[in-house]
């Protein structure tokens, strides 16, 4: 006789520490649907990710480099594959679920406009009447409600666990009484997480389980990492450069001690792969750290710990922040870089007026049955159509709509 899928669950947690999010207990989905024989909810979730319209359009999704020339620079959708790779670095030696971690990592940039955080700049501007845009907000929009792929529900219908991590990745929403705090602090949550909270409570004054730590710091590390070799990859900063900074420098003395005269291209990934294991070696060492100190034991002592669980030793984080200050001046505020940011946000902001001015202009499916009359409900429907669009397709659309499209190449 077949296993059954509960069977077939606790068989895969088997090795799973007891602070782990499980499977086998999770809080379920919106909708209700039949248990998978094959597949855990946690795999379920990350497979209808894959498969979604939002997560194929960030292949043409700028990360750093807008309209850039060459193919060897991140998308979107590649940085989103290498934070699901060094999630799950993270997620196994801890024994966590390594299916939720990946989800989560895979997930968690499906909300960001074309042209990296220029777009979102200029949306949240033009959005500013109407409570402004976040791209977390927005991917919670996105697999909740954007997504029509379903006969019987909008959305992806993903689990509690998916949402919660999607939402909280980087910490707690809400103090205890109930305030805004961290990037909200002082404010309103964004619109979309206070209506979704309306119909799953997400327990926004906890932490999130350590998988969804685990793809926050995985991001972080991605970041560092591949926006490094992206720089060096395009000239805007060279490995002598880095000589001198505290965590590539020692590494890079170690390169050329052991393979004396390496040509630059191999040296440059070697710089950035021992990065990463130095990087991901750190988070494991500084996580178990504390979550001995913390005596956690279960997913509940992980969301009710007050403090991230999974994060860099206090040492590498001055380091971290030491690169992350180098890669802004150099990379991020290079003229290469920052050249084409103004006339990205000038083209956005262009879509927007002209759409919310006018709703008809946008396809059928995004600009029929509206009232124009409720502008909240207008500005927001425009924010989704331009949020979901790639790069590409804001060029086409500005050039279908103006006579002069700026070039951004």
């Amino acid at each position: 006789m077949a296993e059954l899928p509960h069977e077939l669950l606790r068989r895969g947690e088997r090795w799973h520490a007891s602070y782990a999010t499980s499977a086998v207990a999770s809080r379920g989905r919106i909708n209700a649907e039949p248990d998978d024989r094959l597949r855990s909810p946690f795999q379920r979730d990350r497979d209808r990710i894959v498969h979604s319209n939002a997560f194929r359009r960030l292949k043409q999704k700028t990360q750093v480099f807008i309209r850039h020339e060459g193919d060897h620079f991140r998308t979107r959708l590649t940085h989103s594959l290498e934070v699901s790779q060094i999630a799950r670095s993270i997620a196994r030696p801890l024994g966590l679920d390594e299916d939720l971690a990946e989800a989560l990592a895979l997930a968690h940039d499906l909300g960001h406009p074309p042209f990296g955080h220029a777009g979102e700049r200029a949306l949240d501007e033009a959005m500013s009447a109407y409570e402004g845009f976040d791209h977390n907000a927005q991917t919670l929009r996105v697999v909740t409600e954007l997504e029509r792929r379903y006969a019987l529900f909008d959305g992806l219908n993903l689990t509690w666990e998916t949402h919660e991590g999607l939402v909280k990745h980087n910490g707690p929403l809400l103090d205890s009484a109930g305030r805004s705090i961290g990037a909200h602090a002082g404010g309103a949550l964004p619109f979309a997480i206070r209506a979704f909270q309306e119909r799953q409570d997400l327990e926004l004054e906890l932490h999130a389980g350590l998988e969804a730590q685990a793809a926050a710091i995985a991001d972080d590390i991605a970041y560092d990492c591949h926006d490094l070799e992206d720089g060096l990859r395009a000239g805007l900063i060279s490995l002598a450069d880095l000589e001198d900074q505290p965590i590539a420098g020692p590494i890079l003395g170690t390169i050329h001690t052991e393979y004396p005269g390496l040509e630059q291209a191999r040296a440059m990934h070697e710089l950035v792969r021992r990065t990463i294991t130095l990087m991901i070696t750190d988070v494991l060492g500084e996580a178990q750290r504390r979550i001995d100190a913390g005596n956690v034991r279960t997913p509940e002592d992980v969301r009710r710990a007050g403090v991230a669980l999974i994060g860099f030793s206090s040492e590498l984080a001055r380091d971290e922040l030491a690169l992350k200050r180098f890669l802004t001046e150099r990379v991020y505020r290079n003229d290469t870089v920052m050249r084409p940011v103004a006339l990205a946000e000038a083209l956005i902001a262009d879509l927007f007026e002209t759409f919310f001015s006018d709703p008809g202009k946008m396809p059928d499916e995004w600009g029929e049955q509206i009232d124009t009359a409720d502008t909240f409900r207008v500005a927001r429907r425009v924010a989704d159509y331009i949020a979901g669009m790639t790069d590409r397709y804001a060029v086409s659309e500005h050039q279908r709509l103006f006579d002069d499209t700026p070039d951004l190449g």
